[in-house]
């Protein structure tokens, strides 16, 4: 057992950690809904961008406050390196929701295909897993975590396909403008990267579990 472990094992632990991570989890959650409304038959792209801008700032603010607490923290519930990469991971997600919106507005992307219609709602399903998977890492739920972490990791395939399919009609379609791809494919991208950072979280979360359990 190295000193850190020694350490915190007899002294009080910072536990508000915890609280931001879940926060931060659950904001994922509500930007992912967020970016959901763009499916809406009467949905407006600009209101759908601040609305995902919106908790994409308040992820932000989250990630600030775990810097802080970090620099003032001697004893951490688990390694401080974990903290801040489950944060990192969890801002990434935002940022690349946001950016997936950001995107449609800047492109002109007016209604979402069906191939965008289908990404945005396996973020939705695989962001609402993670909100309900970080608070299992307070309570030593490793083997639940671990199950959550494999449901995470076959959205994210799930994904894969989507994007793959909607990639290769838009090469293979000889109607579709250049333009309408360029603009398309930014989305997309956009949209599966969240996903894949959705599995990189669940990786983390994944070793978190092996590495305490």
């Amino acid at each position: 057992m190295g000193i850190q472990n020694i350490v915190r094992w007899f002294l009080p632990k910072e536990d508000h950690f915890y609280d931001f991570l879940e926060k931060q989890a659950a904001t994922a959650h509500e930007g992912a809904k967020a970016l959901a409304g763009f499916s809406a038959p009467d949905a407006n792209v600009e209101s759908v961008r601040k609305a995902v801008q919106a908790f994409e700032h308040a992820g932000d603010k989250l990630v600030h406050e775990v810097e802080e607490a970090l620099a003032l923290t001697f004893v951490t519930p688990i390694d401080r390196e974990d903290i801040q990469k489950l944060s990192a991971e969890l801002d990434d997600i935002l940022d690349l929701m946001n950016g997936a919106a950001r995107a449609a507005v800047l492109f002109g992307v007016v209604r979402p295909s069906t191939a965008m219609t289908k990404l945005i709602a396996v973020l939705v399903r695989s962001t609402e897993v993670l909100a309900a998977a970080l608070p299992l890492l307070r309570v030593h739920e490793y083997t639940k975590l671990i199950e959550s972490t494999r449901v995470i990791r076959g959205f994210e395939k799930e994904g894969d396909i989507i994007f793959r399919d909607a990639i290769s009609a838009l090469f293979a379609d000889p109607s579709v403008d250049a333009k309408v791809l360029l603009r398309e494919k930014a989305v997309l991208e956009d949209l599966e990267n969240a996903l894949d950072h959705c599995d990189q979280l669940a990786a983390t979360l994944t070793n978190l579990a092996i590495k305490h359990g």
